[in-house]
């Protein structure tokens, strides 16, 4: 149809009118078929049933007197009937389905099967019953005139095969079989008998499957028609498996030499395929003497016959190789090798630039068949590099996949950077020598490229950063100084494109480049970036995926100065942004801070900004910041972080008071509730929050380390102006490591802080100060010890005991002991006190504006400042 014009620009003129005159009757045309598909009301006579009738009434009256489509209906129904009156289903139901399916179309045909199925997976009444009712309406659809219903019949049958008696299967399958695989049976009964002897192989004793299988599979396999040839050759498998090597090697295998130089194609392939999935079973002179003589003679001929061989044969070929690689001689293996590498290039000699159009149907076909070796080609190149030893790479196939990476086709692309992780582990030290390969395919035109390849992204860095010809070379890619411009084209292109779920997985990915990378490259070529996406992308799965990200490159970041911009600017820009998008990012943020920083880092930057968007104007931002709330009071410990929970309390209290949308009410309402069982942690060990305690003590040290590596980095670069390398960060990191494997859970552990450790040298004086101690010494603890034990009880508790006029209940918000140590302001880790101290983020109750008042994306900008942390008393 042609699109109608605007109404200004309407054309009047004859042409235009035939136009539109054309696009009327195109719509009548659409509105007959409607029409006519109306019901007269004879025919919704006809299709009336009597709403009294029980289902089986219903099942059989509808068999009985019902149209076509009502009785496809009842046999999809079967499953059901059976499960729910089995007994009647059998007695009344089941003859009506006999007889319907006598000369029922194809869909009642596709139906039954698939009912007759579901009913014995159901197993709805015992074997015995089904074989009684069931079996004979199978056997006798089995060669159906429609092929797509025998064959539906014909999976139904295998699938109750297995589970049949053997006396069952002797006497209702395979003595009748004997005169269904005769020449003077029909060829779709023949092709049938063949499928059921290879699923009856696996059911009978040696003795009986020589004495009366095996002579049906010798007649089957010389069969006039070609296609129970090479029917019968494709279940040569299950049968070999079925009696053994030795019947294997009398019985078999002559069969498959003689089926392999059939005059019929499609018969040499069964018998290739099938020989190459039985290689193991075969003993090496077998295949020295056999099997590479054949597989040798199918590969010289390949090229000259049909390449839909070719196609079979490259998929096959690592296999191949594999199974015969103790027997190759050294000419034969570079022969095979060579077979290989033409293959990889099979179609790509030939002009390119032709017009599509032009070319003829048969030779498109051709193109398409050489795609597919290639593609398999790039399947195999793994098996590929274990033929030629990884040592060897470089010489024999670094060509070919050099080759592979930059094929003009995408499928090839495609599966060859799924590929590229196996091939980066086998080559091991050896990875350097793809550093280009990984560039050209993160920067590859296709996104299918990239998404395939980013999929295992981490670790094919962490095996390029850690790899290499050279032992010494550090953890970073500095070797491969294209990279950080190839990841972030990468990002950028999916980000320009709709497939979100790429640019998703892409950034999820990306949170392992502080491990392959500095800390410098990810804050000057990432950060900001993931700022953006977090700020404009419409995607919410790509938003959170770049607030998650981010918050690992700042979890790593190694400067002070740096980690303190990337904060303020999470508060600025997201917790107090205009927009309540942002508000609620930031609020995703801060569920993402709680999951990988220490509480004591959460609740020094991140705790204030966030209860107090309880005043913020926009519902949504309230009811998300009450879902989160739970988890802002997991990161409290008692009794240093004693004011914080009276500003948390303090929120609660206005929220429940003067809340007025009913939804957000609702959630405070059973948020409270949950507040009010949580249990919370103490400064010291307790059993119950032990293993917590430990992971949360080791994400703090190794926060604390951070800064002292900085310090470090620092005197190194005035003593000799190089940076520390990361290794030595990560030797340094698990030298400070909790050792909590080490450690039984029931026993109470205490690291000794500074005070306890005695400085020998001026450096160890300087990183003492550095480093807060996370436990009390030895004598403190166990002296505390025992008050642990006896306010349990009151430590566990965590009441609201404030009693709130109009709603009609008390909920409990008790302060715990306060009798153990505070946390001073000195306690606070010295790596997040800045040089500079971050605006703070108070803002007054005064100022709230009215939650009605504020539903649309932007809102007016808040003033607020960022409250310092005070110690206790």
């Amino acid at each position: 149809m042609h699109p109608p014009p605007p109404a200004a620009a309407m054309d009047f003129s004859q042409n235009r009118l035939f136009g539109y005159m054309e696009d009327l009757q195109e719509l009548t045309i659409i509105e007959r078929p409607v029409r006519r598909s109306l019901k007269t009301p004879e025919e919704i006579e006809r299709l009336t049933v009597d709403e009294d009738l029980s289902d089986i009434e219903r099942a059989v009256y509808l068999l009985s007197a019902g149209q076509d489509v009502q009785g496809t209906s009842v046999i999809a129904n079967l499953p059901f009937l059976m499960r729910q009156n089995p007994t009647e289903t059998l007695r009344r139901v089941l003859p009506k389905v006999r007889e319907a399916l006598h000369v029922a179309g194809v869909e009642m045909q596709l139906t039954a099967a698939m009912s007759f199925l579901t009913i014995l997976q159901d197993e709805s009444v015992s074997i015995h019953a089904y074989t009684h009712s069931f079996l004979q309406v199978i056997l006798l659809h089995l060669e159906h005139r429609d092929t797509g219903v025998s064959n539906a019949w014909l999976e139904t049958l295998l699938s109750v095969i297995e589970v049949l008696p053997k006396e069952t299967l002797r006497h209702e399958i395979l003595n009748p079989l004997v005169s269904k695989a005769q020449l003077s049976q029909t060829v779709q009964s023949r092709l049938v008998s063949c499928k059921i002897l290879g699923k009856l192989t696996n059911k009978f004793d040696a003795h009986t499957i020589k004495r009366e299988i095996l002579p049906l599979v010798k007649s089957l396999c010389q069969d006039v028609e070609y296609e129970v040839r090479s029917c019968m050759c494709r279940q040569l498998e299950n049968i070999a498996q079925g009696i053994g090597t030795e019947l294997t090697k009398s019985v078999v295998l002559p069969e498959l030499i003689e089926l392999s130089r059939d005059e019929g194609s499609s018969v040499r392939l069964a018998a290739f395929e099938t020989l190459v999935n039985l290689l193991d079973i075969f003993d090496t002179d077998d295949r020295s003497q056999t099997i590479l003589p054949l597989v040798k003679s199918f590969c010289e001929k390949s090229f000259k016959a049909d390449e839909s061989i070719l196609i079979s044969l490259s998929f096959h070929l690592g296999k191949l190789c594999h199974g015969l690689y103790g027997i190759f001689t050294p000419d034969q293996h570079l022969r095979f090798l060579e077979f290989y590498k033409k293959l990889c290039t099979l179609g790509l000699q030939q002009e390119n630039g032709h017009n599509e159009n032009q070319i003829p149907p048969q030779i498109l076909e051709q193109e398409k068949k050489y795609i597919s070796v290639r593609k398999n080609c790039a399947y195999n190149f793994p098996a590929m590099i274990v033929f030629v030893d990884p040592k060897n790479f470089h010489m024999e196939l670094y060509s070919t996949f050099f080759c592979l990476c930059h094929d003009p086709e995408v499928p090839v692309r495609y599966t060859i950077a799924i590929c590229f992780y196996e091939v980066s582990k086998l080559l091991n030290s050896g990875v350097y020598l793809i550093h280009k390969e990984l560039i050209t395919l993160l920067q590859d035109e296709s996104l299918e490229v990239l998404d395939a390849l980013i999929d295992h992204l981490p670790e094919i860095l962490e095996l390029m950063s850690t790899g290499g010809e050279s032992s010494v070379q550090e953890n970073k890619l500095s070797s491969l100084p294209d990279l950080i411009p190839a990841l972030t084209a990468a990002e950028q292109r999916a980000a320009a494109s709709l497939k979100w779920r790429t640019h998703e997985k892409l950034l999820q990915k990306y949170a392992c480049l502080p491990h392959v990378i500095s800390s410098d490259q990810i804050y000057y070529r990432f950060l900001q970036r993931m700022f953006t996406i977090m700020m404009t992308n419409n995607v919410l799965p790509v938003q959170k995926a770049a607030s998650r990200t981010l918050c690992i490159f700042l979890r790593y970041n190694r400067k002070q100065e740096q980690r303190h911009e990337v904060i303020q600017k999470l508060i600025e820009q997201l917790g107090q942004g205009k927009s309540y998008w942002n508000r609620l990012r930031f609020l995703d943020t801060c569920e993402f801070i709680i999951e990988i920083f220490s509480k004591s880092f959460f609740c020094k930057y991140f705790f204030l900004p966030a209860i107090e968007l309880t005043h913020d104007p926009v519902a949504n931002v309230r009811m998300k910041l009450c879902y989160l709330l739970p988890k802002v009071k997991s990161t409290l410990k008692i009794p240093a972080d004693k004011h914080l929970l009276q500003q948390l309390e303090m929120c609660v209290r206005k929220l429940l008071c003067q809340e007025k949308d009913k939804d957000v009410l609702a959630i405070v309402k059973r948020t409270v509730l949950e507040l009010d069982r949580m249990e919370m942690s103490m400064d010291a060990f307790q059993k119950k929050f032990y293993e917590k305690d430990l992971l949360d003590q080791e994400k703090e040290r190794e926060e604390l380390l951070l800064l002292e590596m900085e310090q470090l980095e620092k005197e190194k670069q005035q003593n000799d102006g190089r940076p520390m390398s990361d290794k030595m960060f990560e030797k340094k990191r698990r030298d400070t490591k909790t050792p909590t494997q080490s450690l039984p859970k029931n026993i109470p552990i205490s690291v000794p802080g500074p005070s306890s450790v005695t400085p020998s040298t001026s450096k160890e004086i300087k990183k003492s100060k550095l480093i807060r101690s996370q436990s009390f010494n030895n004598q403190a603890f166990h002296a505390k010890y025992g008050n642990l034990e006896k306010c349990a009880s009151k430590s566990s508790t965590t009441g609201y005991t404030t009693s709130v006029s109009g709603l009609g209940k008390t909920s409990v918000l008790s302060l715990t002991d306060d009798s153990f140590r505070t946390r001073n302001a000195s306690s606070v880790p010295s790596s997040f006190s800045p040089n500079t101290p971050l605006p703070s983020t108070s803002r007054g109750t005064g100022n709230s504006v009215d939650p009605k008042s504020s539903g649309s994306k932007d809102t007016q900008p808040r003033k607020a400042t960022l409250k310092s942390r005070k110690s206790n008393p």
